[in-house]
């Protein structure tokens, strides 16, 4: 018998049921893996041999293909995670093959204040512990191949500063005259650190290297994980990782890994993390784990190649996109389905009756306070008001081609009457609507949701892009802030102008998605305007270029690739049984 959500914390029902997990073995067996396809760490977790399954189903029809996605979060989030297990508990409750691909948490929110998007109450990944510190080391992995290419940088400029041409020719050296003020990457580490985001790099003398503004970014926002995220293969990844673009030289060339003599090397840390991990839910359904960046600074998906293994396996396949419609199903729409080739079969968007009163005027709940009052009682006019929100991200979805499945992710504090709002509301906008409870009752508490996908996945739609890769980039940029964030236009820093100009004159972007950087808080680049704010424009301030990754990454707003770690983390709350060796805490 599980805890019950209502009195027990999330790492204490996983705790509990980890005591009646299946071996990793068994949930493999019971998916259709061989034996050599599985790569067990332990009892409990595995990576699976995506080359091999690939390669022996290739001719098995793909399964039903369902993106979870959300209305406008608050800063605490809104479930969507905890969705994707309980819809993917709920299709297992209904007998069907169900399969649930999502990202990686980073250790910068597991450590600070969002938690480590285990899921939560009893629709959860499980082993907690290890999901939530590392797993199988792929971001490791992340870091060591970024952080090799900065090494490999400022290596180059040191040696370039300190030996004129004959020297260099002599240690078989080409001088790429890099720009100390056009160094693109920054380091990276997987923490919040704002003390890191500008730092000063080759002080003490020419023999500690070249003296220079650095800085850090978050390991998620890598365009290595980008990479892991989109790549199709091993080729297509050493291929990718060779174009990424570090720094440009004083003549205005691109300096990339290639010309550093680096990507090999970064593709070597990379090679086992291109498999993806597999765990399960508290009920025993598979769930594949990879990649994990930020929607609001990256794509934002868990990786293709998890989601095409989970294709060929499984009859459907649940995977997730970050925070809301606006940025991370615009994403899953416009960069990772093309990237892929895959087409969905049904879109779902989370809402709680608590994020719909923050968008209806109820005060915006403040990471690691206690929830205002406010949100304690029953206020149906805050929550019709908060469904404006609700409607544009079911608009949004409906742009692409598909019909969306409202979800009220529901509390055991909501009211009959808010939730008939929600429903009344959603339904009037065109959207299939479910009421689920499996944050407390698990897959039987996502009858009704699992019921409304089946539903969604049954009915053909016309699913479409936003853009073509030929739309010019100012263009794409603007149909993203108009049709999708609601936006009156966009307007330009002189330097994200300047970018633009050079970017248009670059063959490479008939090739490149674009994947916008804004907060993830809003619809605005202003995380404090909730609801759906009217007047505005989008400011872009930079333009970033992931040739790797295959992006155009504009920047809205006055987003950090660094978070800063809060007053009151989730690290003062972390602790281990020194007798069990059990770690307590991690949420």
């Amino acid at each position: 018998m599980a805890l019950d959500p209502t009195k027990h914390q999330d790492w204490e029902i996983a705790e509990d049921s980890e005591a009646r997990m299946k071996p990793i073995a068994e949930i493999a067996a019971k998916m259709g893996l061989t034996q050599e396809e599985l790569l067990p760490y332990g009892h409990y977790i595995a990576k699976v041999d995506f080359k091999k399954v690939l390669k022996r189903l290739d001719s098995r029809p793909d399964g039903k293909y369902i993106d979870v996605t959300a209305i406008t979060p608050t800063p605490l989030g809104e479930g969507k995670s905890t969705s994707t297990i309980g819809l993917t508990q709920g299709l297992g409750k209904r007998g069907k093959n169900v399969i649930a691909a999502i990202r990686q948490p980073s250790g910068g929110p597991t450590m600070n204040i969002k938690g480590s998007a285990a899921g939560g109450g009893l629709s959860q990944v499980i082993p907690l512990t290890p999901f939530s510190l590392g797993l199988t080391g792929d971001i490791n992995a992340i870091m060591n191949a970024h952080n090799l290419a900065m090494v490999a940088l400022t290596s180059r400029m040191q040696h370039e500063f300190n030996y004129n041409d004959e020297q260099m020719a002599k240690r078989k050296l080409k001088r790429l005259n890099i720009d100390p003020h056009n160094v693109e990457m920054k380091w990276i580490m997987d923490f919040c650190a704002q003390s890191m985001r500008e730092i000063i790099i080759g002080m003490g003398g020419k023999s500690n290297g070249f003296m220079m503004k650095s800085g850090f970014a978050i390991a998620v926002s890598s365009e290595v994980m980008a990479i892991l995220a989109v790549a199709r293969d091993l080729k297509d990844m050493r291929e990718r990782m060779g174009r990424i673009v570090v720094a440009t030289s004083k003549d205005g060339a691109s300096v990339t890994t290639e010309d550093l003599g680096v990507a090999g090397a970064m593709t070597a840390w990379m090679v086992e993390a291109l498999n993806p991990n597999l765990l399960q839910t508290i009920e025993g359904q598979p769930v594949f784990v990879h990649a994990g960046p930020f929607a609001n600074i990256a794509i934002g998906q868990s990786s293709i190649i998890a989601d095409r293994v989970a294709l060929k396996l499984g009859d459907y396949v649940v995977t997730e996109s970050g925070f809301a419609a606006d940025i991370g199903f615009e994403k899953f729409w416009n960069l990772k389905c093309r990237m892929s080739g895959l087409k969905p079969h049904a879109a779902v968007i989370v809402a709680t009756i608590r994020a719909l009163k923050c968008h209806g005027g109820a005060p915006i709940p403040v990471p690691g306070k206690p929830m205002p009052a406010e949100y304690k009682g029953e206020n149906v006019a805050w929550v019709e008001k908060g469904c404006e929100n609700l409607v544009h991200h079911i608009k949004v979805a409906k742009k692409s081609g598909m019909n969306p499945v409202v979800c009220i992710n529901a509390f055991y504090t909501d009211t009959d009457n808010e939730i008939k709002a929600v429903r009344r509301l959603a339904e009037a906008a065109g959207a299939r609507v479910a009421l689920s409870r499996h944050w407390e009752k698990g897959g039987d508490g996502a009858l009704e949701f699992a019921d409304a996908v089946i539903d969604a996945c049954n009915e053909k739609n016309d699913f479409k892009f936003l853009y073509e890769l030929s739309t010019p980039l100012k263009k794409r940029i603007e149909l993203i802030a108009t049709e999708v964030y609601g936006a009156d236009g966009v307007d330009y820093t002189p330097e994200a102008e300047t970018k633009v100009k050079k970017l248009d004159a670059d063959p490479d972007l008939a090739k490149m998605g674009v994947c916008m950087v804004k907060t993830h808080l809003s619809l605005t680049d202003n995380p404090n305007l909730k609801g759906v704010p009217k007047g505005w424009r989008l400011r872009i301030r930079d333009i970033l270029t992931f040739k790797g990754a295959g992006f155009v990454v504009p920047v809205a707003g006055s987003i950090t690739l660094m978070p800063g770690t809060a007053s009151d983390p989730a690290y003062r709350r972390v602790d281990v049984d020194v007798e069990t060796g059990k770690v307590k805490g991690v949420f």
